[in-house]
């Protein structure tokens, strides 16, 4: 029954990989995940691209904010005793509660039950950052900065229940906006926390081949849909297969580049994690995108081909840009970084073409050969400010 003291981790430890239950922690994700883009699916289907677009943004920020600040405390704190473990599941009910309200927001409902997943798993975090305050003396200040200021954002995000409207979506914007400058303002209260950058960026990788995941059971679905559609059996598996090159050259493009060497300086880390919402939002969008595609090639879809054709496209496009952003640009040389900004605005030019998804992969399967004829230029990493 005995706690292990939860002192700062050391950023260089070696063989520092992810834990089991960090990749269990991740599982409870996947569903949000696929809630959200089923759901974004529905909402282009039916063409409210707006609309949809919008509320699949906000439900993201909500998913994606509350697994990167459990990874990068995890990076720097985590324990394996009873108390870390329970602390994390109780965040994994949160998610659960979450993704429970997900339709909810699409629908164009109450938010209640969202925002009571939300807070289940801030609440919990609040409680490990006071943990780390009460036991790393050193990072005292900068923890108790962390739990204050996501407790306060709490009660917030608990009043913006009462109102609606207007009001309700300048809140939401608020409150984004808080939390996002919550680590912003607490690495710089007191001593930064350590993190861990192989440890770190092989977190956000495993969450890139969840999301990547989904758009492998797109392309699944397409041809489960060929085989009860004669009609639309060749598109179909067109479809299906082009997915599938697009979604192993995204796969490819996003883990050439030895991420660690992206999260150098607290600047960098920030920016990182930042721009992966971008990153990832795409991803998920990505497999909506195929699923849209399917409809409208069956005929089901309120969308026009060319409209049908940028759901999958745009998602592309965003995709490759954050990535090169984020990863590439510091090991790429002159080509790559011609070539991946090249490849994204290309991509965009598909929905002129008679087959959907053909020029997108077309583009990047060109740019994985590029990748392979460039390896990353390694140069020497900057000082990290890490504690």
């Amino acid at each position: 029954m005995l706690l292990t003291p939860m002192r700062a981790r050391d950023p260089h430890e070696a063989g520092r990989t992810a834990s089991s239950l960090e990749l269990f922690f991740d599982l409870v994700f996947v569903v949000a995940v696929s809630i959200a883009a089923l759901d974004l699916h529905h909402e282009l289907t039916e063409g409210h691209v707006l609309a949809g677009v919008g509320h699949y943004l906000m439900v993201f920020f909500a998913i994606w904010w509350a697994w990167m600040n459990s990874t990068w405390f995890g990076t720097s704190f985590a324990t394996d005793d009873w108390l870390y473990r329970v602390l994390t599941i109780v965040q994994m009910a949160g998610v659960l509660v979450l993704a429970a309200g997900i339709d909810d927001v699409f629908a164009g409902r109450p938010i209640t039950v969202v925002v009571v997943g939300y807070v289940v798993m801030r609440v919990a975090m609040v409680a490990q950052w006071l943990r780390a305050a009460r036991s790393s003396p050193e990072h005292r200040r900068t923890c108790l900065a962390y739990a204050g200021g996501i407790a306060v954002l709490q009660v917030l995000w608990v009043g913006l229940l009462a109102v609606d409207g207007t009001a309700a979506t300048v809140g939401f914007v608020v409150l984004v906006a808080a939390e996002v400058a919550v680590p912003v303002v607490a690495e710089r209260t007191g001593r930064a926390t350590p993190w861990h950058p192989h440890h770190i960026t092989e977190r956000y990788g495993l969450f890139t081949l969840i999301l990547l995941g989904e758009s492998l059971l797109a392309s699944a679905n397409a041809v489960i849909e060929a085989l009860h559609d004669e009609e639309a059996l060749a598109p179909l598996i067109s479809t299906a297969v082009l997915a599938l090159v697009v979604t192993a050259g995204l796969w490819w493009v996003y883990f050439w580049p030895p991420h660690h060497h992206a999260i150098g300086t607290l600047g960098q880390s920030l920016r990182y994690g930042y721009v992966h919402y971008a990153v990832f939002a795409a991803a998920g969008a990505f497999s909506a995108g195929v699923e849209v595609e399917i409809d409208s090639q069956t005929g089901h879809s309120a969308l026009s081909e060319v409209a049908a054709s940028f759901t999958v496209t745009v998602p592309v496009a965003v995709f490759l840009l954050g990535t090169w952003w984020i990863a590439l640009r510091p090991v790429a040389d002159r080509v790559v970084d011609v070539c991946v900004p090249a490849a994204a605005l290309l991509v965009l030019a598909d929905p002129v073409l008679p087959v959907p998804v053909s020029l997108s992969a077309a583009v990047v399967a060109a740019l994985v050969v590029v990748l392979v004829v460039r390896p990353p230029v390694v140069r020497p990493p900057r000082t990290s400010t890490a504690g």
